[in-house]
């Protein structure tokens, strides 16, 4: 059987619903020696901010079960070294560019978006849910005044499609999200971590020299699932869901839930292939029960009593 795992996100066509998560997929290239980047729908690059940034001090990184807890601080080497050395190397591939920014200041959102204008990514990831900067993103993305804010400023300042990240450290989520929609959103994605702490019990710290961090991994996955969908039943632009994913059956739970796209970070890490497995996982699957379009999967949960 034919299937058609193309999916549309505001206009952008991927070849398949997966992509690779911010933040853990570096530029991409990182990867280019394991997997086909041909075969990943798309990338979402490593944060940028508007400056270099050497990020948090170490460590960074705690292993938790089920996932890790991290506090990189979005090291990266800024919004203009992005532009001249990682555009054209991803440009050779067929999967799409999601460039993902963050700031400190609504300006900044606003010169990073300018920047990123006149390029060849394909949409603009507003990161405005990082729980690892210490100012600016956090702010910004857990109240809907906010989230609106930086979303409208970003609107008037790129013609990309912009999909506002979203954190799950709300208690509204979907309020947060009907916000980004109703100042030009073209998407969103959710969730970004959940924020914990590591301690150490021998000398009473915490881990993380940040003290607490972002967790991720299949330990979030519920949590995940539950949020995409309560977004999905309020928005009416697409939802790109992400939080645990590992294999091709996490990836369609998602889906079901209500995302017309997914993203693969944490497990990356595991298996540096994950995103094509998964990619050949949800193909497979639409084989075997007879599915021609990937698409007609968003949103098709039942409810237990409908």
């Amino acid at each position: 059987m034919v299937v058609n795992t193309r999916v549309n996100i505001a206009g952008v066509v991927f070849v398949n619903p997966v992509i690779a998560a911010s933040g853990t997929y570096g530029f991409g290239r990182e990867y280019s020696d394991y997997v086909d980047l041909n075969k990943i729908g798309g990338i979402s690059v490593k944060g940028l901010t508007l400056q270099p940034r050497l990020g948090n001090d170490t460590p960074r990184i705690a292993e938790t079960p089920s996932g890790i807890l991290n506090s990189v601080g979005l090291q990266n080497p800024g919004v203009d070294a992005f532009i001249r050395d990682e555009i054209p190397y991803l440009k050779q591939f067929d999967t799409k560019i999601i460039a993902n920014i963050a700031g400190n200041t609504v300006s900044d959102y606003i010169e990073m978006a300018e920047k990123l204008d006149c390029t060849g990514i394909d949409i603009l990831e507003v990161n405005v849910s990082c729980p690892n900067v210490k100012k600016g993103c956090l702010a910004f993305g857990t109240t809907m005044s906010g989230v609106a804010e930086v979303t409208k400023a970003v609107r008037k300042a790129t013609k990309k499609p912009i999909m506002i990240k979203l954190t799950p450290n709300v208690s509204d989520i979907a309020s947060i999200a009907l916000s980004a929609e109703a100042e030009g959103a073209d998407a969103v994605s959710l969730i970004n971590t959940i924020t914990g702490m590591v301690i150490d019990v021998n000398t009473r710290r915490p881990v993380l020299a940040n003290n607490t961090g972002g967790l991720s991994g299949p330990a979030v996955r519920p949590v995940a699932v539950r949020m995409v969908h309560e977004v999905y039943k309020s928005v009416s632009i697409p939802v790109v869901g992400m939080g645990g994913i590992c294999s091709a059956e996490d990836a369609i739970q998602f889906i079901l839930a209500g995302a017309s796209a997914i993203m693969v970070g944490t497990w990356n890490f595991n298996n540096p292939r994950a995103c094509s497995d998964v990619a050949e996982g949800i193909k497979s699957y639409m084989e075997e029960n007879s599915i021609s379009d990937v698409s007609k999967l968003t949103g098709e949960l039942i409810m237990n009593g409908d």
